[in-house]
C-alpha cells in the first residue's frame, strides 16, 4: 500500500502501513517454513525410495538445508510477529522516534540484502562449479542442495528487498 503523498498522514495509516509490513514478513517466514518441510520430507523420501548411489546420499545434504531453514523460518517469525503488537504501542508512545528507527532499520536492512545478493549468487556459481568439476556424487548432491536452497532464498529475498524498499521510501515520504 503506498502512501499518497497528497492526502495528510494520520496516525493510522502509519501504524497500518508497518503491521502490514510485519504481516508480510511474517507470511515470508512461513513459507520458509513450509519450504524446509518439504526439504526434510524430500530427505526421507530419498532416504527411504532412493536406489542409485547419488539418491542414497541426497538425505543428508536435504536434511541439513531443511533444518537451516527451520531455524532461517523460526527466526523470521519470532523477530517479526511481535512487531505486529509493538508497532502501535510505539507510535503512540513515541511517533518521531518511532519514524526514526524503522527509517533506520530499513535502511541496514537494505545494506544487509545487499550483501545477500552478492552471497547467494556466488553460493549458486560456486556450486555450479562443484557440479562440474567433482565426479563424486556425494559433492554433487551437496552443491544441488546448495543451489536449491540458495535460489528459494533469492526468491524469498527478493520479494523482502522490494518491499523492504517500498516501505522505507514510504517512511520517507512521511517524515516531515
Amino acid at each position: 500500500m503506498l502512501l499518497s503523498n497528497q492526502k495528510a498522514v494520520t496516525k493510522m495509516d502509519i501504524i497500518k502501513l508497518s503491521t502490514d509490513w510485519a504481516k508480510a514478513e511474517v507470511f515470508s517466514a512461513k513459507v520458509v517454513l513450509l519450504f524446509s518441510v518439504i526439504e526434510v520430507l524430500a530427505a526421507i523420501g530419498f532416504w527411504y525410495w532412493g536406489k542409485t548411489a547419488i539418491a542414497r546420499i541426497f538425505p543428508w545434504p536435504l536434511l541439513v538445508m531443511g533444518l537451516f531453514l527451520i531455524a532461517v523460518g523460526a527466526g523470521l517469525y519470532r523477530a517479526n510477529q511481535p512487531r505486529i503488537a509493538r508497532f502501535e504501542a510505539a507510535y503512540r508512545s513515541e511517533p518521531k522516534a518511532f519514524l526514526d528507527s524503522e527509517i533506520q532499520r530499513t535502511a541496514k536492512s537494505q545494506l544487509e540484502l545487499t550483501l545477500v545478493f552478492m552471497i547467494l549468487p556466488a553460493i549458486i556459481i560456486i556450486a555450479a562449479i562443484i557440479i562440474m568439476l567433482a565426479p563424486a556424487t556425494g559433492w554433487r548432491a551437496i552443491a544441488v542442495t546448495m543451489i536449491l536452497t540458495a535460489a528459494f532464498l533469492m526468491v524469498v529475498d527478493s520479494n523482502t528487498a522490494a518491499r523492504n524498499d517500498a516501505y522505507h521510501t514510504q517512511l520517507l515520504n512521511i517524515k516531515p
